[in-house]
């Protein structure tokens, strides 16, 4: 019997000490795991680190050995448990029934591909020069989007996307696309921009002594004042499509596109392009490079309902008529503070549901998208479904609300130019909203202070402002 009552509690412990030693699919773990790694050998460099995660995760490629060093050479052996961690969340693919796997959920709310990051900071770091990065573009992005460029143009396949949503916010494990998936969904768009941004950074400091789990937290976990994005760091996830934005030159990416399929042609002992095939590319490449820049750069990112936790629609959705000829401006008041952080967001929005859908007896949230100040749009009824936020207009414009109150102050200069600048070009572009559209605040149509005195006086002074015919 005692024999019996060790054993169980051996099991006990030895199940405790694995629980307590595991890690999910959120950065913040990963960051734990890399930091593990770290202090196995507390004077390793960074390459040495980011080899030992390259080995782990089978990183080792023909391709990848064009640009960086062998990674069997240099950095510690991990054992099992950490090595069956890293190749999980680092190994890239899509499962037959839609899972993506080798990503990782981030603490501003969106999806990253680690195997692009990893790549790209250690390209960085060998690099000889501060402002170049030889491979970083065919590392983080260019052969990834080549693969969906050329798949799509020979079958049905979409060229980008989708994004998806985890099992779980808190300790996620599953990650489900929410579509068709592409050969290039977002969570590598995401890392692929992060792995870029993050490569040019750490060449820039041209080998100062700075650990990789340093690096990653410095850029991943930072930590927004009550004026979100407004006085926030430069180069943190929240801005990785501002920043991509100011590095990229289509021309320069289409030509990186190209050569990588050369590459990997070269590598799988192909035969040169003939003209007729070499034409035909270039033109798939530059409709890519197109889509590309009009998804991920143009258009703002959303975070999905499914990513806040929104509750089902109650009922059968009324779909819009497209393209629509307005679209009104809100605030919530209540809540009445901005949110600067995914949680805080996800958690207003989920209260604004519960507001309309119990208080208001809607069948959903009223707003077709909400903006919060931590950097990104949040989808509501999104771009399909009719809304319940301007009465009398709801048919025939969509209702976007700043998460705060503006009577007397204005939402962070980000989120406005979320809203102005690339929402409502985005509709246009996509046919969601006509080009001459008018733009009105809530209290010109329906009685109401809404959006605020300071907020309506702000969006006066904007594009496509109207004022309604008497």
């Amino acid at each position: 019997m005692d024999k019996v009552i060790w054993r169980l509690t051996l099991a006990f412990l030895l199940g405790s000490t694995y629980a307590e030693a595991s890690y999910s699919l959120h950065m913040e773990d990963f960051i734990k795991a890399v930091k593990e790694v770290e202090d196995k050998d507390p004077g390793s460099e960074p390459l040495a680190v980011l080899k030992s995660l390259r080995r782990a995760a089978s990183l080792n490629d023909g391709f990848i050995h064009l640009f960086l060093l062998n990674e069997e050479s240099g950095g510690s052996e991990l054992d099992a448990r950490l090595t069956d961690y890293i190749k999980k969340a680092v190994h890239h693919r899509v499962t037959e029934d839609g899972r993506e796997e080798g990503v990782v959920l981030t603490p501003d709310g969106t999806t990253v591909a680690l195997r692009p990051i990893l790549l790209g900071i250690q390209a960085g770091f060998l690099s000889n020069f501060r402002d170049y990065v030889p491979g970083l573009y065919q590392l983080t992005l260019a052969k990834d989007l080549s693969l969906s460029i050329k798949g799509s143009s020979s079958s049905d396949m979409p060229r980008l996307g989708p994004d998806g949503c985890w099992d779980n916010i808190t300790h996620p494990q599953v990650f489900t696309l929410a579509d068709t998936p592409s050969l290039f969904t977002t969570a590598q768009v995401n890392g692929g921009m992060d792995g870029l941004l993050l490569g040019m950074r750490v060449a820039a400091l041209y080998r100062s002594p700075l650990k990789l789990s340093s690096l990653l937290t410095e850029y991943y976990c930072q930590q927004l004042d009550r004026d979100g994005l407004n006085s926030a760091p430069l180069l943190i996830s929240q801005r990785r499509r501002e920043n991509f934005k100011r590095l990229l030159l289509p021309p320069l990416l289409s030509r990186q596109v190209v050569n990588s399929l050369k590459l990997q042609r070269r590598l799988a002992g192909e035969p040169k392009m003939e003209a007729k095939e070499k034409q035909q590319l270039m033109v798939a490449v530059k409709e890519g490079i197109k889509e590309f820049v009009h998804m991920y750069i143009d258009c703002p990112p959303i975070i999905p309902r499914c990513m806040w936790g929104a509750k089902p629609y109650n009922g059968t959705p009324t779909y819009l008529s497209l393209p629509l000829p307005f679209l009104y401006i809100h605030h919530t008041e209540i809540p009445s503070k901005p949110c600067v952080t995914f949680e805080q967001c996800a958690e207003d929005m989920r209260s604004i549901q519960h507001f309309h859908q119990e208080e208001r007896g809607w069948d959903d949230i009223g707003y077709n998208f909400v903006a919060g100040s931590d950097g990104y749009i949040y989808e509501g009824r999104g771009w399909l479904w009719q809304g319940a936020h301007t009465l009398g207009h709801n048919s025939i414009g969509y209702g976007v609300s700043f998460i705060g109150s503006y009577s007397a102050t204005l939402p962070t200069q980000h989120s406005m130019e979320l809203v102005r600048d690339q929402l409502s070009a985005c509709a246009v572009k996509d046919g969601r909203l006509k080009s001459n559209f008018i733009l009105q605040g809530h209290r010109q149509v329906v009685a109401t202070t809404c959006p605020g005195d300071a907020l309506f006086n702000e969006i006066k002074t904007w594009k496509h402002f109207g004022e309604v015919e008497k």
